[in-house]
């Protein structure tokens, strides 16, 4: 009777082990097929105050997730793949990551980050490649603009986007072929009733104060990640504080003549050494962008991701995940970054060496960290005013709309990556 007992307590045990106590998102080219959602399926995990952990280069980047019904449920509303793991396979998962000899790394995340998408009013989800990720995957976010960071709204937020923007107040340099448009002249007319709203004389000067803003917010801990224009139009506005850069035509007034030997790269956050561009007719704002300057047929336009230690340098192995390490470029008004005007302290994790450029680029700043990724549109290769919309529900595994939700989630992992 004793021998029956036990063998029975022992088949319970097993069973007991076999039980499915984890569900694995895979995030390789093989294993998921819509790799946009997944980030989705996750950021709800976190909201429900569930744990989860992000398995750095094992499958593209997979995410293990607790077992529950209702996650099972949502990824498959939501059209998610996922794989149900047993406790024990679970933990040979996690010993394989653990290995000093493989390049993994299991990374914690804790709580789901607040976002912010710093965007002009009126404007629609698909004018910018990452208010549209964030509706197609389901991940919500709050969109904010001059007067709400004037008033300190930024201190609410974990994760801050910066839309497209200019915010040098020359207008996205648009002057000479848009200066007759309805559209242009209507955004002039709101961009300067807003600045004198807000007690400023000139859209430039609001401008500023709002990139100083955003500036003590990344200074005091905050996460930002730019694309296009608002990545070096940002920094040259920091640079230019107090110099006059703007012709008659963006402010009313004629710019400061030696406005270029007053520019104070110690105040920037990525670049240094650029030559500003004078002309307000050339739909450009400095040397920093590689637009004009690079020579690359679109068939043979890819950037390639940068390999990092996931034990050592967990951050930007997290920023970098993907189900491949080259991934197509696309162009903007700021298309990608001269190297030679890069920070010595800012990591490329995304480059196209043939051509001497950075994509996409990661920094520290006081307390917090910022990102910034040329181009405007990673499945819109060129993409112009006016075009239609880029529909997602085509591009589910894109790659390049991976690095923007890489750092959605990454503020998630903040207590993980202080602590490495």
């Amino acid at each position: 009777m004793k021998k029956i007992l036990a063998l029975v307590v022992f088949l319970v045990l097993c069973a007991n082990s076999s039980f499915a106590s984890y569900i694995l998102v895979p995030m390789d080219a093989e294993g998921q097929q819509n790799h946009l959602k997944a980030y989705g399926i996750t950021y709800w995990t976190l909201e429900k105050q569930l744990k989860v952990k992000w398995l750095l280069n094992y499958r593209g980047g997979s995410f293990l997730l607790p077992d529950a019904e209702e996650i099972q449920r949502e990824c498959q509303i939501r059209g998610v793949s996922f794989e149900v793991l047993s406790n024990s396979k679970a933990e040979e998962i996690l010993e394989l990551i653990s290995s000093p000899s493989q390049n993994m790394e299991a990374v914690v995340l804790e709580k789901a980050p607040k976002i912010a998408v710093y965007t002009p009013y009126g404007k629609q989800p698909w004018d910018d490649a990452v208010t549209m990720v964030l509706t197609y995957a389901e991940i919500p976010y709050d969109t904010i603009y001059d007067e709400e960071v004037l008033n300190d709204a930024l201190l609410l937020y974990d994760w801050l986007h910066l839309h497209h923007e200019d915010f040098t107040g020359q207008f996205g340099k648009f002057y000479r072929s848009f200066k007759s448009a309805a559209w242009y002249i209507e955004e002039k007319k709101a961009a300067e009733e807003l600045a004198t709203k807000l007690g400023y004389d000139k859209v430039s000067q609001a401008k500023l104060a709002v990139a100083l803003k955003i500036r003590d917010y990344v200074v005091g801990g905050g996460f930002m990640f730019a694309m296009c224009s608002a990545t070096d139009s940002f920094d040259i506005a920091l640079s230019a504080e107090g110099v006059d850069i703007c012709e008659p035509m963006f402010d009313g007034d004629g710019s400061d003549p030696a406005y270029q030997n007053k520019i104070d790269f110690r105040k920037t956050f990525a670049f240094k050494d650029f030559l500003l561009e004078r002309n307000p007719n050339v739909y450009e704002f400095s040397s920093i962008d590689m637009t004009q300057k690079r020579r690359i047929p679109k068939t043979t336009d890819y950037f390639t991701l940068m390999d990092f230690s996931a034990k050592w340098d967990p951050v930007p192995t997290m920023l970098c995940q993907n189900h491949t390490a080259l991934v197509k470029g696309f162009m903007g008004q700021t298309t990608s970054f001269t190297r030679d005007e890069i920070k010595s302290n800012v990591l490329i994790m995304g480059e196209n060496k043939t051509n001497g450029e950075a994509k996409y680029i990661h920094g520290i700043k006081g307390k917090g960290f910022f990102t910034f990724y040329g181009g405007h549109d990673p499945e819109d290769y060129t993409h112009r005013v006016g075009d239609p919309k880029t529909e997602l529900d085509l591009h589910p595994t894109s790659p390049g709309y991976r690095l923007i939700l890489n750092n959605v989630l990454f503020p998630a992992a903040k207590k993980k990556k202080q602590k490495t």
